[in-house]
């Protein structure tokens, strides 16, 4: 009986080693017991104010001058776009009021 219980113990000594080198090789974490780790949740991308602190501030949001530039071209191409005739409606002749009409 003490053979088998040696070739139990040493059985289990064996996959112990072939798990923990597995684990070392591929990155993986052994978790023999089965408890619960934050590893899941760690490996997540981050998300909120710790990564918005992390990159730098958009200046080009701030500079009044690209800002003006932008609400320019804006303006132009919608007015192109309405000497095309593809302009936004006006009030009360959007579908919605063609759908009202009709009925």
């Amino acid at each position: 009986m003490a053979t088998g219980s040696l070739k139990n113990i040493l059985a289990t000594a064996v996959t112990r080693g072939v798990t923990e080198a597995r684990a070392r090789i591929f990155g993986h974490i052994l978790n023999p017991t089965g408890q619960r780790s934050p590893h899941k949740l760690l490996r997540k991308k981050l998300i909120g104010e710790k990564v918005s602190e992390w990159y730098p501030h958009d200046i080009m949001k701030d500079d009044p001058l690209i800002m003006a530039r932008r609400e320019q071209e804006r303006l132009s191409k919608l007015e192109m776009l309405k000497r095309r005739g593809k302009g936004p409606p006006k009030k009360g002749q959007g579908k919605q009021a063609a759908k009202r009409k009709k009925n």
